[in-house]
């Protein structure tokens, strides 16, 4: 039992370290709104320099405060479940104050509703993927593979909306994953399930594209199904 304390208080006081740093506690504060930054941009918020900023993310990773996404080229930094924000939260209790939102620079028509490769991005697939999480259209799949599946009520309702799952699931790719916004900073549906649920938006005319654009614009068609359908 002792032994067992004993180890807790080092945990507890290991934690509390990381957090307990200025540039680590901006750094934490700014994912609190559910959107992921890049070291870059963590950086400016720490008011450190990229190398600093570097050193921090790599005690706050071994800490199990932060996760890291790997997006390209491009690696996205956010906090490591709702435990550390419901912990986070508890502390901006104790000393009060407001934290700046963040806002995305991406022009509005992007924004909105676009196309990410071959699957629906923008604030409209973000939506759609909460959505389906909220439903539980979709499970995570193993552990730290950033990868869904289709329950069982998901399976349903995808094959109501005439999406041809058997030819999805047969491709030699990731059926479905969290694929991170550029704009958004929060995940879409990637994979060939998202690729599948674009093209029957396109077939059924709930969106078109426009030509010299990756800008997709809901029809009168598209909100009403998206509404009745989707909640969105």
């Amino acid at each position: 039992m002792i032994a067992a304390a004993a180890t807790t208080d080092v945990a507890v006081s290991r934690i509390a370290a990381a957090i307990g740093e200025p540039a680590r506690v901006r750094m934490l504060y700014s994912l609190l709104d559910g959107h992921a930054r890049t070291s870059t941009e963590l950086a400016v918020v720490a008011g450190v320099s990229p190398s600093t900023a570097s050193v921090h993310l790599n005690r706050l990773k071994t800490e199990r405060l932060i996760r890291v996404m790997v997006q390209g080229k491009h690696h996205y930094y956010s906090l490591d479940g709702p435990q550390v924000a419901s912990t986070l939260e508890g502390l901006s209790v104790l000393v009060g104050g407001v934290r700046e939102k963040f806002v995305p620079q991406t022009p509005s028509e992007l924004r909105a509703a676009r196309t990410c490769y071959d699957h629906m991005a923008g604030t409209l697939g973000v939506q759609l993927h909460d959505c389906f999480k909220a439903r539980a259209w979709l499970a995570e799949g193993p552990k730290n593979s950033n990868t869904y599946e289709l329950t069982a009520e998901g399976t349903k309702t995808v094959i109501a909306l005439g999406v041809d799952l058997e030819a999805a699931q047969g491709l030699r790719r990731r059926f479905a994953y969290g694929c991170l916004d550029w704009s958004e900073r929060r995940p879409h549906i990637g994979g060939a399930l998202g690729a599948a649920l674009l093209r029957m938006a396109l077939k059924r005319k709930w969106v078109v594209q426009e030509l010299d654009s990756r800008a997709l614009n809901v029809t009168r068609v598209g909100q009403r199904e998206m509404k009745s359908r989707f909640g969105l």
